[in-house]
């Protein structure tokens, strides 16, 4: 089952997020991996700038969260994990299919560039890389990350996307 997460699920997200970040060892630039992946104080600071997270709950437990942020003229998926023990069992698939029926807008997702196996897994799911120009145009302007972790990701786009570039 999929459901809104609230204040309540703070500390089981961040249990999920910093469970599933493992798979960044050793992928993404250590300067960019931390101890925990995520602080409880960005946890809220991504909740107070807006994120909405939502869970696959199975057996009253979550098992997968998905956060969804809506500005304006775009809609971005944020922070998708699935718990180590629970993965490659459709979980994601599922959350990412809920929430862009949420979606009224082109979606975008950012990720780390080195991380093939989630760039992989939006591209099977329709999304496309956006060459680099527009990447750093739209990390700059959707995203509020540092400029070191824009030059580290990549930006995939949902088929009705239109670039301001082209």
């Amino acid at each position: 089952m999929i459901n809104q997460l609230g204040p309540e699920n703070l500390p089981e997200i961040y249990e999920i997020i910093n469970d599933a970040a493992s798979a960044y060892r050793n992928v993404i630039p250590p300067d960019r991996l931390h101890d925990p992946y995520m602080s409880g104080a960005e946890l809220n600071a991504q909740v107070s700038d807006g994120v909405e997270f939502w869970g696959y709950i199975e057996n009253g437990r979550i098992i997968g969260v998905m956060g969804i942020q809506f500005k304006g003229e775009v809609t971005l998926i944020r922070h998708a994990y699935v718990r180590t023990s629970e993965r490659e069992k459709g979980v994601g698939s599922m959350l990412l299919k809920h929430l862009r029926s949420k979606s009224e807008t082109p979606i975008l997702i950012g990720t780390w560039a080195d991380a093939n196996w989630a760039i992989g897994f939006y591209q099977k799911h329709g999304f496309r890389l956006v060459p680099l120009e527009e990447k750093n145009r739209l990390l700059n302007k959707y995203w509020k990350i540092p400029g070191r972790q824009v030059e580290t990701s990549v930006v995939l786009a949902s088929p009705d996307f239109k670039s301001e570039l082209s």
